[in-house]
Formats: C-alpha cells, structure tokens, sequence
C-alpha cells in the first residue's frame, strides 16, 4: 500500500509502499528500492498474527500458493486445539513454521526443518517437539525427505558463482549439485547417513564436490571455515567430522582402483574423487571382497596359532574337557581351589563385554561402531575383614624415605613452640 505525502530522498518518488515481509516493517521505494524509513522493534509487533506469519514465511521459501494455502489450514486447525492455544509467543511462532513444513512434504516440495529454524531463528529441539507433538494431534502423515531431495536446494544456498567469487574458486551449481548428489548416494551406502542430521551431511558433501571438480591447490588448501565464508554460508559444528568420515570410505575405495599403486590418504584422496563416484560400485565390491579375504587370512593365522596339529574340536564340550584334562596333568588342584577358580573365571567371562561387530565388518552403521560400553553390575561381596591385601596395596600404605623425613619434619615443627616458629 503506498504512503501519502512521503518522497524518496534518492530519486524524489512518491511512490512508497510498505514491506513487512521479514520481521521489521520498512517503508521501501518502489522505484529504486531504496530503504525510506524502517519501523522500531519497541513498537511494532514481532511477527503480526498467526496467519501473516505463515503467509511471510512461504513468500520467503517462494512457495506457491496451494502450498500457502495448506499450510494456513493447518495453522487455524492447530491453533484452536487446547495443547497450542494457551502456550508461548514462541510456541506459536514456531507452530507456524511447522505448519509450512509440514504442507511442504505433502506438496512433494523439498525442505528440513533445519530451513525453518533459519527462517524463525528458532531452536531446533523446540521445532522438533512441537513438530511431532502437531503430526499426533492432528494425525498428520508427513512423507520422509531424503537427503538427496535436499541437496539440490541447499546448494544454491551457496554464493560460488563467477559474479560472487574469483574464477578459481567459482562453480556451476548444476555441475556442483551433480557431484554433492553423488557423495550423499555414497554415504547413503556406507551407513553415514545413518541417525545423522542432513545439514552438517549435506555441507560435508558439497565442500568435497566443490574440491574435487577442479582440484587445484588454492581450492586443496582452502579450510571449510573459509569456504563457509566465501559462500557466505553458517558453518555447521558437525559438518567437519563428516567430511573426515567421507574421506575415510573414499581413501578405502581409492585403494582398489587398478591405477593406483600408492597409499591413499585423506591428503591426497580429494583428486581421485571423481573416479571413485564413477566406478563406486564395483570399488564397493570389490573392497567387501578384499576385506572379507583379509578376515578369513586372519582367522586362519588364528586358528593356525591356537591348533598347530590342525585339529579341529567338534563342540564345545570336548573342546573344555580337552583344556581340563591337559590342566589337570599339569597342576593337581583341590576340590575346593578348583571350584574358586572355577567361579574367578564364570566371573570374568560375566564381566568381558559383548564383542562389536561393527569393527570387524567394512561399513556398519555410526551406532555400531561408536558404540557406547554399557556398564556391568558387579557382585558385591561381603566383606568380613579376614581378605588378604595385596602387595601393591600394602606398597601403598607404607611411606617413602622422603615421605618419612617430611613427616618427621612437620612433627618436629608442630612440637615447637611459637615464638621458635616465627
């Protein structure tokens, strides 16, 4: 709507509207868009009513209008129900981010929440509980977005093209979207996808694209701090360790191809990059193969070791009776010592933890290989006082030379009196 008896100071236009678009109502020129007035935070309010707020927000996203049009169903059917209506502003303002999410993934139109807390400048655990608390009350069913969905959108996110950066460092963001779909397809595979966020996932996969399709040493020697900075992009904290995982299942792949007679490290795997995405999946095959041999070459050095006639015990029943009978010619036991060791070693074999089997296979999921060690209740025993102490325990109570001179020292000291002390 224009303002009456306002000019723009720059070009004298009367013709100035008012843009409430974002958080600050402005008054704007129309015809050169220059900035007339902005309105103060103090007085006007934080985000309009309900149905505005949805409204700016999908104007911002540039979501079309069915889209729009859902997502401010959803908010005046959410909004009337007892759990959102006596809640925080906050609350409120996040419903309505939720709402445009929600009717997003319905509409097969790409996007995370972790786009809507950038849009709200929210919390992530806040939109997430009020995301899944609004899909049970009103028994919605949002479809999964995939990763690879995503990633298209979150690369044009980033300002690398030749009008933004110098021409070593610019990119096409098709050629660039083409590489990062492919690394995500990659981790997919290799179980990095696996309970992690997308965010820090998807900026792992578009630095090593970016890297990789022109791998000189300016781009080599950029840290992802300066290409966040470049890109004119936020950093995410995890985004790092992602790209240490990638490199790892890359330097892995590396390895098998033909050409390649030297080690591949994280160092210098950034070249190789597009020759691993192309034959990714008979270099996947082809180091499940390896691996696998390599177990089995080292299961037979085990077994080589703990059997050198070669003889191979049925059950584990003849395998014990075995191992008692060559300790018993060996050392002749009590009834009674034998039941303690007996019981020592039912014991520890109680207290071992279960073996991870995420460490012996190629790719397993994060959860498996970073698995947490779970505590193991210990028998309490009753103590009578008639126990033996150890001699590293007995060790430790007596005081060294040093300890005993220092000791008589501070006895000495105490014993004196004060005016000898001073």
């Amino acid at each position: 709507m224009s303002k009456a008896g306002l000019k723009c100071p720059n070009c004298g236009s009367s013709n100035i509207v008012n843009d409430d678009l974002y958080s600050q109502a402005q008054l704007v020129c129309v015809e050169c868009g220059a900035v007339v007035s902005e309105g103060s935070l103090a007085d006007d309010p934080l985000w309009g009513t309900g149905l505005e707020r949805v409204k700016e927000i999908c104007r911002i996203l540039r979501l079309n209008a069915e889209i729009e049009h859902l997502a401010q169903t959803y908010f005046r059917t959410a909004y009337q129900h007892e759990s959102f209506i006596n809640v925080t502003l906050q609350r409120k303002e996040v419903l309505a981010g939720c709402c445009v999410c929600i009717s997003c993934r319905q509409r097969n139109w790409p996007i995370t929440l972790g786009t809507i807390c950038c849009v709200l400048n929210a919390e992530e655990t806040l939109l997430g509980g009020v995301y899944q608390e609004m899909l049970k009350i009103l028994n919605i069913q949002a479809p999964f977005v995939s990763v690879v969905e995503v990633i298209e959108t979150h690369v044009h996110e980033y300002k690398i093209c030749k009008q933004d950066v110098p021409e070593d460092f610019a990119e096409d963001p098709k050629v660039l979207t083409k590489r990062a779909v492919e690394l995500v397809e990659l981790a997919g595979e290799s179980w990095i996808v696996t309970g992690r966020r997308p965010l820090p996932l998807m900026m792992a996969a578009t630095y090593l694209a970016w890297q990789s399709l022109n791998p000189n040493r300016h781009r080599l020697r950029f840290s992802l701090d300066k290409f966040c900075n470049m890109a004119k992009v936020r950093k995410r904290r995890a985004a790092a360790t992602r790209i240490t995982e990638l490199k790892e299942v890359l330097c892995r792949l590396g390895k098998e191809l033909p050409w390649v007679t030297e080690a591949v490290t994280e160092s210098d795997v950034v070249p190789l990059v597009g020759d691993i995405l192309k034959y990714r999946h008979s270099l996947l095959a082809r180091a499940l193969k390896t691996h696998e041999k390599a177990l089995e070459a080292n299961c037979a050095q085990t077994s080589t070791l703990n059997h050198p006639t070669d003889e191979v015990v049925p059950t584990q029943l003849s395998e014990s009776r075995n191992e008692t009978e060559s300790t018993s010619s060996v050392v002749q036991l009590s009834p009674s010592n034998k039941g303690e060791n007996q019981g020592d070693k039912n014991d520890d074999q109680s207290e071992e933890p279960a073996p991870n089997w995420g460490k012996k296979v190629l790719f397993a999921p994060p959860c498996v290989i970073n698995a947490k060690r779970r505590r193991v209740e210990r028998r309490v025993e009753n103590c009578t006082g008639d126990e033996e102490i150890s001699d590293s325990e007995i060790d430790s109570y007596i005081r060294s030379p040093q300890e005993a001179r220092d000791f008589a020292l501070m006895q000495k000291m105490l014993s004196l009196p004060n005016s000898e002390k001073s």
